[in-house]
């Protein structure tokens, strides 16, 4: 071979003397041959690649300047070359040649023809890029100019060595022409690596820099510098994100995965098809065998038939398509898989380099006669290995953490998109609320798993390269360590089982302290009503104590887990070096040896850790995959079932039958109706006939058996339910069409939606919160029926829309709307009703009997035939005259104040099947309002409309948005979370973290003198003595250092539980403290999520990241000090190096920390906007919006992935800028290693060079860990937040009244004036009147009057702005809270209970006997129910009192009274819907029970209150009349006409 070269260069090609000289250089022939073809080899490799796209039809980019230039520096290039080959050419045969001289070699030919053709080929893969029009710069043109600059190099230095020892040029031409080509390439190199924008890529690049990225910037990640900036000088918003990619947006991702999916789901149903077809034969044997055995034997009946069952069941989970979720997201996202794939084969090789270069490097400080060069070879090498290695990890995580992303939002899509056509037979297997964690959890855990997927097959090959390289080392003796290594992990695992039952444990604890918590905010007002604070804080306190004491153990076994990990490397290494040290008395430890397999040991640390996280994490996401295929693959709404074809009746339907599932029985029978267009179609009938199911039938929800449904023209629908979206109110009623303001502003007139937009502080353009929490139960149905009329459809199907709003305004909405006379007179109307008094006006009446119509006709031919409308004219007529009656006692006032009520009032139509999806989407700034509340209730005050008036665009939003923090955490708030664990735990446990970094350090010094043995005894026997020490000492450091973690963590752990008690009992206590005003204007959500996550972060995610930065901070510190002790020079590089990487760190975590939060508020909507469309499946599909809903939540998930996809570039950015810190650190202390060679022994050269190759990581947890530090220490900030809000006064004040106060009950309001809160209007204007003993005074007023208000003043719920109020000659101002609020006595209006026993419920704080309490109950006639419990008084009540029904919550309410015995009684009357008979009940008790005591009834119905003493009829916060009722009537003022008002 070397000979056929030698011919070919006509020079020697290879003689190792040329290296072994202090200037070393290659022979020529190398340079002229290996040289030039390796950059020309990879230009060809690259060369067929760049050619696709001639073959494409494409426009192409207008020529450029650079591209000009480009092709002008090649062309000069393509002349050299042929230059040369002409005068190699005329050298040979010319003229002047001679004959018999020597020939030039070939060489002279080959390489010049070589040249031009590769220049050609560069022209043409530039001519190339202009056709693909997106890109900006080609790679591999760069690499290749990189390629041929760096070979060429050597020829550059040979030809100028050789005419300076000759002093002469010894061969002008040629040199020139290497001179002017070299010089070219230069040009031509700068050139490649400048972005050639086309007019397009501009375009793009202004909303998405990433457009315009060059190769270099890509690599390097410097595109994102601009937002990293923008992030740095001022808190990013929403605003700032950039577009994303074209491929990685929702709809492409989509596309990709659909197309996929598709095809893997036919594959797997046939599949399926065919494993059901081979069933049911085998089945059928079975059961004939079985039948036949069991006659005699029962047991073995019994077993047989618990076998089939579990069988069943198995069959009945395996019943679906299966494994074809992963081979989807495969072959979707293949490119990205195998590229991230090839990234990471390359890195895990690349690993293994600086290993092996270490050794030559000790090899070269040990050899003082080798060459000074090699040392900066090696050095120079070492930089260039970790460059190459960051540069493709950080390719290699964008690319997975992208694929993440992807497969994330393909499957967030494709749920979305099921859920809009899934049958119902689906639906009903999973709730909205398991829907919404499909989409949020498993797509997350997927997410998770795809970033470290590859892990599976490298982590193994990782391990088995580490294990060959040790074997290299140290031979057999590999085993010994490795052994250590493997029986840790058993270890770890059962550590891991075991700490996840405490997890599980303590999530229990968790979850029940929420329940109450949950419940105080609910009752809080009830609370503060019977002074039960302390009660209930004492509960919670109990909970909060168990789940510490948990928290407790699980932070000792993770300590322990802490201690076996960070013992670990030192056993391994100890017990390996022992081994090899005394398996025989040849092997001496030398550094090379010594500190090689300490950098394999620490490379190998790495999978093992991972491997059994991977499994575990890999367990969890097979159970989110096959919930995702149960669900992905479920069957679809038949969209056929319903035709649209021309006919002549507007609705027809031929002999349906309809079931809601396939195998259920059919709701509807044989059902036939032609409905002519134009008509007005009342459907009548008992509850439960099928009313809601005929028009459910008519959207095509149901599951048609037989028969065919035609509809002509389009559809809207109003449900029983109104369905409101979380946007604008006139978004609401245009629902996706174009505005037309005629149009518009007819509907919402005809809807009397026009009162209420006056009371809306934003008129149409407020914002309606989730669910229509700010409108009452008739507002929203009135929205949900302009929505209807907007659409102008051909066919109405309303489903008893009048039955949510009052009486006359339902005859105003049939008037204007629905009726003959009505808006929507000329179109088709089929309306479900139970209001009789419009059946009059119908054209035509269905009356529906349990699924079958019975009869069809108008109201008087119906009337006339006595069949089963008639009985219902019969039971309905009776009810409605009751209902009319009471309805019209309740309307004190014009309708609009009515319908504003705030919804508590109203029997509420809200408590739809879909809570489950509310609650798990507590938005933090959800509108949820404390509706319970008597402040909202002012609806005339003043100071509403004042602020509409004075065009305040703020009260659009109903409560004011939760303060987002943005910068930097205040260095007092981490102060504040070190105070809370104690400083003498902070010291110690920092101390003993010091000492065992200390530890750390002395151990790798006394294996670095260890290994100096080697040369200290050369060639002579190695003392055994000696030896022991060594190994001896090397252990006992090594242990040392594991115990010294272990107490560390263990004191970190008590320190920062003690922390944790503490920031919760103060926020706990506080919260009660807080005066209700802080509840009305706060939704409970957002208190909740102090306690829940706020407070989970104190517990569990602050200690661990405080915990690892301590660790991290002082491992860098002692890598550091290690390099600057082995080679003091280092000291001149760690400042500049430290200035840069706090300017890198800090503009990290500013961006960083606010991108985090951008990503968790962005992802709401898309939860809730899933919610909201799951709640609204029946409308949102009967109007045909399903695309448009699609739409919406594309867009929704890309304002996520705005946010995330940066977070992820964020990352690569920080990391890449840090390893290159890190990477310099390595070069640099290799580098003075070789300066220093003389005066260094090769023990510490290992050293500080295998402690800068792990500083990179260390580095890089650093600023990880500091960014999480401050992210998660915000918990603390937040949660001192409301623990810093103003309490109401104090409980309990040195001024206590007389044990038996108040013995008389005589009230006495002196001036009295209030207002809520200190800017708002007054709400009672100098009330002035007194209330002698046992008075019953009734408290009248229409609604905003302050009847309520008078309440909370007498318990100080707000305080007097002037004015006092005197209980028998008691000031009430002067008292501590509890022992004013203990002494008297509310019965609320909604009863409100919590969860915990009956028993709990009436005395909370265990001061009566039972006795007591079953004589109450007897009293509030609900004895006899409460011993038919099983459990009797300890019988569990659910939260909110769900397990009894309202009757009996509101004598669980009196009852409640009556056990407090209390001189004065305040009945706040209840509205809500409670059955005459308990009302009596409640009535009669009172009037006998509270005799003797001083009663203040607030009535809303006047009949309760005629025969109290005296009636107190208030209006706008002042007293108007105050006298006996019968007094009142004779007046004939305010009293007189509300009792007229009542028909009394």
């Amino acid at each position: 071979m070397s000979a056929a070269l030698e011919k070919y260069c006509g020079s020697v090609f290879w003689n190792a003397s040329y290296l072994q000289r202090a200037d070393p250089d290659l022979p020529v022939c190398v340079e002229r041959t290996v040289l030039v073809w390796f950059p020309v080899l990879f230009l060809w490799l690259c060369a067929p690649w760049h050619f696709t796209s001639f073959c494409k039809k494409s426009a192409k980019a207008p020529a450029s300047r650079l591209y000009i230039c480009k092709q002008i520096v090649c062309g000069l290039l393509f002349l050299t070359a042929v230059a040369e080959l002409a005068l190699t050419l005329g050298e040979d045969y010319g003229p002047s040649s001679e004959s018999a001289a020597q020939k030039h070699p070939a060489v002279f030919y080959t390489n010049p023809v070589l040249f031009a053709v590769s220049w050609i080929v560069v022209m043409l893969c530039q001519e190339s890029m202009r056709r693909r029009v997106k890109s900006v710069d080609s790679g591999s043109l760069f690499l290749f100019w990189i390629l041929q600059v760096l070979c060429a190099v050597f020829q550059f230095q040979t030809l100028l060595r050789e005419a300076l020892a000759q002093d002469e040029v010894p061969d002008v031409p040629r040199f020139s022409l290497f001179y002017i080509s070299y010089g070219l390439q230069l040009i031509a190199l700068v050139l490649s690596a400048i972005a050639d924008l086309s007019p397009e890529v501009k375009k793009l690049s202004q909303t998405n820099p990433e457009a315009k990225a060059t190769f270099l910037s890509r690599i390097t990640f410097n595109w994102f510098n601009s937002m990293v900036i923008k992030g740095y000088k001022r808190p990013l918003v929403q605003e700032d994100m950039w577009d994303l990619n074209e491929e990685e947006s929702t709809h492409s991702i989509c596309q990709q995965f659909e197309d996929v999916m598709t095809k893997e789901l036919r594959k797997a149903r046939s599949v399926l098809q065919k494993k059901r077809n081979k069933r049911p034969a085998r089945d059928d044997a079975q059961n004939g065998l079985a039948k036949g055995v069991s006659h005699d034997v029962l047991v073995m009946e019994e077993t047989g038939k618990k076998k089939d069952k579990k069988k069943a069941k198995k069959d009945s989970e395996s019943d679906y398509p299966q494994s074809w979720l992963i081979p989807t997201i495969v072959k979707s996202f293949k490119g990205v898989l195998l590229e991230s794939a090839f990234f990471k084969l390359i890195q895990d090789l690349l690993a293994f380099a600086s290993p092996q270069l270490l050794k030559l490097m000790i090899a070269f400080v040990q050899d003082k006669s080798s060459h000074a060069w090699s040392g900066y070879l090696y050095a120079v090498l070492l930089l260039l290995v970790a460059f190459l290695q960051s540069v493709i990890l950080q390719q290699y995580f964008q690319r997975c953490f992208v694929l993440g992303m992807k497969v994330r939002t393909a499957i967030m899509a494709a749920v979305y998109k099921k859920a809009l056509v899934v049958s119902n037979d689906s639906r009903k297997e999973s709730t909205a609320g398991e829907i919404v964690n499909l989409m949020s959890a498993d797509a997350q855990r997927f997410n998770d798993v795809t970033n470290f997927i590859h892990l599976l097959w490298s982590c193994p090959l990782q391990i088995a390269l580490s294990i060959a390289f040790l074997w290299i080392e140290l031979g057999p003796s590999v085993l010994a360590g490795l052994l250590v290594m493997v029986l840790m992990v058993p270890i770890n695992g059962w550590l891991a089982t075991k700490s996840r039952a405490f997890q599980v444990e303590n999530m229990k604890f968790k979850d029940s302290r929420m329940k109450i918590v949950n419940d105080i905010l609910n009752g809080i007002k009830i609370l503060k009503y019977y002074a039960w604070e302390s009660s209930f804080e004492s509960q919670v306190q109990a909970i909060r104590e168990k789940e510490l004491k948990v928290m407790r153990k699980f932070a000792y076994l993770s300590s322990v887990s802490t201690f076996i990990f960070s013992c670990a490397p030192a056993i391994v290494s100890l017990a390996t070096f022992a081994v090899f040290v005394s398996v025989s008395p040849d092997n001496i430890l030398d550094a090379e040896k010594a500190f090689t397999s300490i950098s394999l040991f620490n490379i190998l640390r790495f999978p093992l850790a991972m491997l059994p996280q991977l499994i575990s994490s890999m367990v969890q996401t097979a159970v989110s995959k096959k919930r995702l295929e149960k669900f992905l693959s479920g069957s679809d709404m038949d969209m056929t079932a319903i035709k649209h074809d021309d006919s002549n009746t507007a609705v027809s339907m031929t002999d349906g039958t309809f079931a809601w599932e396939r195998e259920t029985e059919p709701v509807l029978k044989h059902v036939s109706l032609d409905i002519a267009p134009g008509r007005l179609v009342a459907v009548v009938g008992a509850v439960g006939s099928g009313k809601t199911s005929l028009i459910s039938a008519l959207l095509g929800e149901l599951h048609c058996l037989k028969g065919h449904i035609n509809i002509n023209g389009s559809v809207a629908y109003v449900p029983q339910q109104a369905w409101i979206q979380n946007a604008s109110l006139k978004d609401n009623v245009l629902f996706g069409s174009e505005l037309d303001e005629e149009r518009y502003r007819s509907a919402v007139e005809a809807c009397a939606l026009g009162p209420d937009l006056d009371l809306l502080p934003g008129r149409d353009q407020t914002e309606i919160g989730e669910k229509g929490i700010n409108l009452s139960g008739g507002q929203k149905q009135r929205v949900s029926l302009a929505r209807a009329v907007y659409s102008s459809a051909d066919v109405f199907l309303l489903d008893d829309p009048l039955s949510a709003v009052d009486s006359h305004v339902g005859k105003h909405l049939f008037e204007r709307v629905i009726g003959p006379k009505g808006l929507l007179r000329n179109k088709t109307r089929i309306l479900v009703t139970h209001g009789i008094s419009f059946l009059a006006y119908v054209d035509e009446i269905v009356v529906l009997v349990n699924g079958v119509v019975s009869e069809v006709g108008s109201y008087e031919a119906l009337r006339a035939s006595k069949g089963a409308f008639n009985e219902f004219m019969e039971t309905y007529g009776k009810e409605e005259s009751k209902a009319n009656g009471n309805k019209a006692a309740a309307q004190g006032s014009d309708y609009e104040e009515i319908e504003t009520l705030p919804a508590g009032i109203e029997p509420q139509a809200d408590g739809s099947p879909e809570d489950i999806v509310s609650n798990t989407l507590k938005r933090e700034n959800s509108l949820r309002h404390s509706q319970r509340n008597g402040s909202v209730r002012v609806r005339k005050n003043s100071s509403l409309r004042s602020k509409k008036d004075s065009g305040d665009k703020k009260g659009q939003r109903l409560i004011e948005k939760e303060t987002m923090e943005t910068g930097r955490v205040k260095f007092s708030v981490y102060l504040q979370y070190l105070r809370a664990m104690g400083w003498c735990c902070v010291t110690w446990s920092f101390l003993i973290y010091f000492i065992q970094n200390v530890a750390i350090i002395g151990q790798n010094l006394w294996l670095s003198d260890w290994t100096n043995d080697a040369e200290n005894y050369f060639n002579t026997t190695y003392p055994n003595n000696i030896r022991d020490t060594r190994i001896g000492v090397f252990g006992a450091l090594g242990i040392a250092q594991g115990f010294l973690v272990f107490l560390g963590t263990i004191l970190l752990a008590d320190g920062s539980i003690c922390a944790s008690r503490t920031l919760h009992t103060n926020l706990l206590s506080n919260i009660l403290k807080v005066p209700m005003v802080f509840f009305d204007t706060t939704p409970s959500g957002r208190v909740v999520n102090r306690f829940a996550k706020d407070i989970f972060t104190v517990d569990e995610l602050i200690p661990m990241s405080f915990r690892s930065w301590i660790l991290c901070l002082l491992g860098v510190l002692g890598t550091l000090f290690v390099i600057c002790l082995a080679t003091p020079i280092f000291t001149a590089v760690v400042v500049p190096m430290a200035v840069i990487y706090y300017f890198v760190q800090r503009f990290y975590v500013a961006t960083s920390r606010q991108l985090r939060r951008l990503d968790s508020v962005s992802r709401s909507p898309i939860y809730s906007h899933f919610g909201e469309t799951v709640s609204g499946l029946s409308v949102i599909r009967a109007y045909g919006h399903q695309q448009r809903f699609l739409k919406q939540n594309e867009d929704t998930i890309d304002q996520n992935l705005k946010s995330v996809y940066p977070w992820i570039v964020s990352n690569r950015w920080l990391a890449m800028r840090l390893e290159s810190l890190g990477n310099l650190v390595v070069f640099f202390s290799a580098l003075f290693a070789v300066i220093s060679r003389d005066s260094l022994n090769s023990g510490l050269v290992g050293l500080s060079i295998s402690y800068a190759l792990n500083v990179t990581q260390t580095l890089n947890w650093l600023v990880r860990m500091t960014s999480e530090l401050e992210t998660n220490i915000v918990a603390v900030e937040r949660v001192s937040e409301y623990t810093e809000i103003k309490n109401e006064a104090p409980w309990i004040t040195s001024n206590r009244p007389p044990d038996d106060w108040p013995s008389a009950g005589k009230i006495r309001f002196e001036n009295y004036k209030v207002r809520y809160r200190p800017e708002l209007e007054l709400i009672l204007h100098g009330i002035t009147c007194d209330i002698e003993t046992t008075e019953k005074i009734g408290i009248v007023g229409r609604t905003g009057a302050g009847k309520s208000s008078l309440t909370n003043c007498l318990f100080r719920i707000i305080e007097a702005s002037e004015g006092r109020i005197i209980i028998d000659g008691i000031d009430i101002s002067t008292l501590g809270l509890h022992d004013l609020r203990s002494r008297l006595t509310i019965i609320p209006q909604d009863p409100v209970l919590f969860s915990g026993t009956l028993r709990m419920n009436l005395d909370p704080f265990l001061m009566f006997s039972d006795e007591e309490i079953w004589n109450v109950l007897e009293l509030a006639h609900l004895k006899d129910y409460v011993q038919g419990l099983p459990t009797g008084l300890q019988h569990e009540v659910s939260e909110g009192g769900e397990n009894l029904s309202l009757g009996q919550r509101q004598l669980l309410c009196l009852a409640r009274a009556l056990l407090r015995k209390s001189r004065i009684l305040i009945l706040d009357e209840a509205t809500a819907a409670v059955d005459l008979e308990t009302d009596d009940l409640i009535q009669s008790t009172i009037r006998r029970e509270f005799s003797h005591c001083t009663v203040l009834t607030i009535a809303h119905r006047l009949n309760t209150i005629l025969d109290s003493s005296r009636v107190m009829v208030l209006d706008s916060g002042k007293i108007v009349e105050f006298d006996s009722p019968s007094t009142l009537l004779h007046k004939q003022g305010h009293f007189y006409s509300m009792a007229k008002d009542a028909g009394i």
